[in-house]
């Protein structure tokens, strides 16, 4: 089943957002049994490009996605997240391709991304859009439970 989902540019400190964070925040430390899964900065309103959020016809967040420039070529999908009941609806991917469009409106040409080893679901979609896999990348270096992506956009 798809979901008909409004996908647009958001202020990463909006309520909505802030939700849909931490509720990805719980359900990945719960995945890894503990809180200090993530290498490196987490991603913030100052260093974050861009914010995306879906939204169901009546207005409800279901599913984010940001970008974190990383220099002037690249930026690193930040924050991917679609609620539970969403799921296999077609909304992961609608975010991950507005957040494409978005990285080459801005002249970027590859996006990267980490994901965790016990996301295989995480893995899967991102390899089935187009992913490959690299070494691990900045803050993510030496890190055992990090799995890393990129895409040129061409």
């Amino acid at each position: 089943m798809t979901t008909t989902v409004q996908i647009a540019a958001e202020p990463w400190d909006t309520p909505d957002g802030n939700h849909l964070r931490t509720a990805q925040r719980v359900e990945l430390d719960a995945r890894y049994g503990r809180d200090d899964h993530e290498p490196g900065a987490a991603p913030s309103a100052e260093d974050i490009a861009r914010f995306l959020v879906a939204r169901t016809a009546d207005g409800t967040a279901i599913g984010c996605g940001a970008l974190r420039l990383l220099d002037d070529q690249r930026a690193e999908v930040k924050r991917m997240y679609v609620a539970p009941n969403a799921r296999g609806t077609g909304v992961a991917t609608a975010i991950l391709t507005a957040l494409e469009n978005d990285a080459r409106t801005l002249g970027l040409t590859e996006l990267v991304l980490e994901t965790g080893d016990a996301q295989p679901d995480a893995i899967r979609f991102y390899e089935r859009e187009g992913y490959t896999r690299i070494p691990n990348f900045g803050a993510y270096i030496g890190s055992t439970i990090s799995v890393c992506y990129a895409k040129p956009l061409t």
